[in-house]
């Protein structure tokens, strides 16, 4: 069994407690926080834009803490499962990893490159491992997608293009805070850049158009160049003032002989389909795929159940790896450097 301390307790901390609940071999034992109203299980108000609501929890039997440190010396934990701020993770995942625990961070890894290298460097020198939270290849459009191009069964990939676009966040006090969450480049592309690269692998060069916003990027087109020919790789994310339409998502990913679509929107109270996932065969056939509830919370306890079986069986993960996660943010940082500066930057 392995045994968690949840350090934040947000709506993302909320999210992971409830995916432990449905998880074997993993229990949540040890909950960090500084809202001493949550520590006693009150978490009405806790809100996001999915899942359940916050409720009033019974946490009996679970250490609670106002410290991170008075949990770390908890010897009863073995992994520390992080839902803080972004400008936390770095620091507080090495601390955990030199106190002897596994870290589970969320996404993004940290605010900077530098700091994923550090936190890559204690993890080897301390032998402990470290997954970094990019559920999106666990969602079943994209879980689907990763499973067909690695078949191969439709030829080799030639490209792709993908979208992720929100409208602004205003009610995120710290969204527009490149020292606190580093606005929509490392809070929503990130996740779109961690599946080009775990798709694709990692560009000779990124070129980015757009606008800014206080020196963040707000809303951009990126052209990731890569040294193969035949590959066209493209994304467009960022935010939109208009409210109507507060999220949409999807792909169109071309293999030799299929391409695979999809587009996802919330418009409105309405959340729905604009392309259902669709392979394009090359004998002229449309072919839904075949995908779950969609109910995102069995994205996460799966992200989380890869996180505890690799601890169980002492491997790597393909998908939750610290190196893809880093290179993730060093593709959100080449991008935004090509927006600054009005021209291409190589990797």
């Amino acid at each position: 069994m392995i045994r968690v301390g949840i350090a934040g307790l947000g709506f993302m901390g909320m999210v992971h407690y409830l995916s432990y609940e449905k998880l074997r071999g993993a229990k949540v034992v040890a909950i960090c926080e500084t809202n001493k109203k949550r520590l006693t299980g009150d978490w009405r108000d806790i809100k996001g834009n999915f899942g359940p609501a916050g409720k009033q929890m019974g946490l009996s039997g679970i250490s609670t803490y106002t410290s991170l440190d008075d949990m770390l010396a908890d010897p009863g934990i073995d992994m520390v499962d992080i839902t803080l701020p972004p400008s936390l993770h770095a620091d507080m995942a090495c601390r955990a990893m030199r106190a002897g625990k596994h870290v589970f961070c969320e996404k993004p890894m940290a605010l900077n490159a530098s700091d994923c290298v550090r936190m890559v460097r204690t993890s080897q020198s301390t032998g402990k491992q470290l997954f970094i939270g990019h559920v999106l290849p666990f969602f079943p459009e994209y879980a689907w997608a990763l499973k067909t191009v690695q078949s191969g069964k439709h030829g080799k990939l030639l490209g792709g293009s993908f979208k992720r676009v929100i409208s602004d966040p205003a009610w995120l006090p710290h969204f527009w805070s490149a020292e606190h969450t580093g606005g929509p480049m490392l809070d929503l592309h990130v996740h779109d850049a961690h599946f080009i690269r775990l798709l694709f692998g990692m560009p000779s060069a990124v070129i980015t158009h757009g606008r800014q916003r206080a020196d963040l990027a707000e809303y951009w087109n990126t052209l990731f160049c890569y040294d193969k020919p035949n590959y066209t790789v493209t994304a467009a994310s960022g935010t939109i003032a208009q409210q109507g339409r507060s999220f949409t998502h999807g792909f169109e990913i071309h293999l030799e002989k299929a391409t695979l679509a999809f587009e996802f929107a919330v418009m409105g109270d309405e959340a729905k389909y604009l392309c259902p996932p669709t392979l394009f065969d090359d004998k002229g056939k449309a072919k839904p795929a075949k995908l779950g509830d969609g109910d995102p919370m069995n994205s996460f306890a799966a992200e989380i159940q890869e996180v505890v079986g690799c601890i169980r069986q002492q491997r790597e993960s393909t998908i939750l790896n610290s190196d893809l996660a880093r290179d993730a943010i060093l593709l959100c940082h080449k991008q935004s450097q090509s927006l600054g500066r009005g021209r291409i930057v190589k990797i």
